[in-house]
């Protein structure tokens, strides 16, 4: 299988603009039609009636410092 990224954006955010960022993508993810905008890209998708959903949260430790770092990822996907 081969990937083809689309879009990616990362910024810092605080958690009011990630929560109101989050909010505005289940609005959209609702009505079906999904627009990803950054100052660099533009791209727009439909979502099927029932997409699978993933919930995930990792710890990761740095294997030299020790330092931790956590991700929490909310994934939509489907096949076409």
């Amino acid at each position: 299988m081969t990937e083809e990224q689309l879009f990616k954006t990362e910024e810092r955010a605080t958690r009011t603009e990630i929560a109101a960022a989050l909010r505005d993508a289940a609005d959209q993810i609702e009505t079906g039609e999904v627009q990803l905008v950054s100052d660099t890209a533009d791209q727009a998708v439909t979502l099927p009636e029932t997409p699978r959903f993933e919930v995930e949260l990792e710890r990761l430790t740095d294997s030299e410092t020790g330092d931790r770092r956590y991700e929490l990822e909310y994934e939509v996907r489907w096949t076409k």
